[in-house]
């Protein structure tokens, strides 16, 4: 009988997980930046698996091994910057061997700032690991710089202004990062365009089959699973190729596929609603209109 994976190693403070580590007290109860060639420990010596209660940004460069993150493993042969929000599982293979720095954030940390609200928008912290952003030398040192001003931050004694510097300095690299990762949707044309090919035919191919009839509207999550993406990474790369994010390509492909039905058949706006996946006309009906300023009765109409 195969063993059932062991249940992720819950951390719920930056000080638990430096001393799991083998690291001495942050110098910050809420936010710290580690050399990963400083931890005592070996990786054999940790948990399979982690849950942490804090955001994770980290800058890796591997010699050998993988690192899992979420659903996927990335390999870190070039170097990538990888942001882990909290309660995701981070595994790491035993015979990985890395160096960088890691960026430990606590919620509590930014809560009564701008950035408790703000870092939702930042996207990547939601992508997979296969998803990471593979920096630039340039955009190395720009990264490392920031984390150094960081650095120099944590160690200077806590004042009035500490926080406030701080949360300064998180908002300059996740503002970076997102710069970054917009050059590097850029700089992948040719392999996200083959992406949106693949979704393409993805799309049609499932209103093409009784997959819509017996299992609904797809999904943005059907689509990331599919092409092996996280659903906001392929939202972000779609936005950032074409200007529409993966629900207003469903979107667009179903009422292309809605025109289809209402000019080449006879069936009702009933039975074309419950062919293309909805689950009340009425739903169908709204999503039509608001698309293309007329009802599907008055397209019907119009186009004979």
């Amino acid at each position: 009988m195969k063993k059932a994976p062991a249940a992720p190693y819950k951390i719920d403070s930056i000080t638990g997980l430096h001393r799991l580590l083998g690291l001495p007290s942050p110098l910050h109860p809420l936010i710290s930046l580690i050399d990963n060639t400083k931890i005592a420990v070996t990786l054999g010596q940790l948990p399979e698996t982690f849950l942490l209660s804090f955001y994770k940004i980290s800058y890796k460069k591997l010699l050998k091994g993988k690192i899992g993150y979420g659903q996927g493993y990335y390999d870190f042969d070039e170097g990538g910057l990888v942001f882990t929000a909290p309660h995701q599982i981070i595994s790491v293979d035993e015979d990985a061997e890395f160096f960088g720095v890691t960026l430990l954030i606590h919620p509590d940390f930014i809560r009564n700032y701008n950035l408790a609200k703000s870092i939702r928008n930042y996207g990547f912290f939601n992508y997979e690991a296969n998803e990471a952003l593979h920096l630039s030398e340039k955009e190395r040192i720009t990264i490392q710089e920031v984390l150094g001003h960081i650095n120099k931050e944590l160690q200077n004694p806590i004042d009035d202004f500490s926080q406030d510097v701080l949360i300064s300095y998180l908002e300059v690299l996740l503002n970076y990062s997102n710069r970054f990762y917009k050059r590097q949707f850029i700089t992948r044309k040719a392999v996200n365009n083959d992406l949106l090919s693949r979704m393409e035919v993805l799309l049609n191919s499932y209103f093409e089959s009784q997959n819509a009839l017996n299992k609904g509207v797809p999904t943005v999550e059907f689509l990331a699973e599919e092409l092996n993406l996280s659903p906001r990474y392929l939202s972000d790369m779609l936005r950032s190729l074409t200007g529409q994010n993966a629900q207003q390509h469903i979107h667009e492909k179903l009422i292309e596929k809605a025109k289809e039905k209402l000019s080449t058949t006879r069936l009702t706006i009933s039975e074309i609603a419950y062919e293309l996946g909805f689950e009340h006309p009425q739903s169908f009906s709204k999503l039509f209109k608001i698309k293309t300023k007329q009802s599907p009765l008055e397209f019907r109409t119009s186009f004979n």
